[in-house]
């Protein structure tokens, strides 16, 4: 059974299109949400586009700032500071990977976002509130996403051997705390973990976010066991054109699995659909 993140992100749109007209209608003014991307990746403008695209459709007001590959740290950061003091700007979004003279220094600007308009969720201090459980924590988009589709999908995790492959500050880190914190046995796999295929054979619920084409092979999937692929890579096939595949074989596992997200339209809507949420849940609270 494919687990439709494009029709669950869909739902949770028009949950927050509602909420937001409710509240709206009490005089609170419209939730603001500024992206600032740094150089021309053609794909970090796309994922831009979509978010602002999604912006408008519930009524969450946009805001982008595009400065030059070439802009110094210190240029960077004082957009970061103009948007922290605007009063009509609930969450702030830096769109990663920074061009590669910043990325060095990507942790240092992002803690300069205020704490209270972290729409991603990935300053210092936030990723300590999600290792806390803090209440008043802001969970990362993709991680939130996941812990999102396994929930409406019906998946328990409580008592279940979850293993995540990845252990990335956007990604593997915070949803296998996530994870934990759900009261699930989670194993944290890498580039260094032996006898990977082991690993994944005994998982009720695999999570691959590694960023390697079909790296998981379906044969290694437990019978019945959940998968949620996170990876989104680019590949040329054998005609030559280019297409985007996970990092799980999906074919030969979704033979295995009960569940499985394709790439794409799995995990990628719903990054989008958590970071709306992350601004609205910001904006309820200024």
């Amino acid at each position: 059974m494919i687990i439709d993140g494009q029709k669950i992100a869909q739902e949770i749109k028009n949950e927050l299109k509602l909420e937001i007209e409710n509240l709206r209608a009490g005089s609170k003014r419209a939730p603001g949400l500024a992206v600032i991307l740094v150089g021309d990746d053609p794909a970090s403008q796309f994922y831009v586009a979509k978010k602002q695209s999604a912006c408008a459709e519930l009524g969450i007001e946009s805001f982008k700032t595009v400065l030059g590959a070439d802009c110094t740290k210190e240029q960077l950061i004082s957009v970061i500071n103009s948007y922290n003091s605007d009063n009509s700007v609930d969450g702030i979004l830096l769109q990663l990977p920074l061009p590669t003279p910043l990325k060095p220094f990507t942790q240092e600007i992002l803690d300069t976002i205020s704490e209270h308009k972290d729409a991603d969720g990935l300053t210092t201090l936030n990723l300590g509130k999600v290792l806390l459980d803090s209440p008043s924590a802001i969970f990362p988009c993709t991680p939130k996403g996941c812990m999102e589709l396994l929930k409406r999908s019906g998946v328990a995790l409580s008592g279940k051997r979850v293993l995540v492959i990845g252990r990335s500050l956007l990604v593997g880190k915070p949803v296998a705390l996530m994870l934990s914190n759900a009261n699930a046995t989670v194993t944290l796999a890498h580039s260094q973990t032996q006898n990977l295929a082991l690993e994944v054979a005994q998982a009720d619920i695999v999570l691959a976010a590694i960023g390697k084409p079909e790296a998981i092979l379906g044969k290694w999937i437990k019978p019945g066991a959940v998968v949620i692929d996170v990876g989104i890579n680019p590949v040329l096939s054998s005609d030559g054109t280019k297409k985007i595949v996970g990092d799980v074989e999906f074919l030969e596992a979704s033979q295995q699995a009960s569940l499985i997200t394709p790439v794409p339209g799995g995990v990628g809507p719903m990054t989008v659909a958590m970071l709306l949420k992350n601004t609205t849940e910001l904006w309820k609270r200024a």
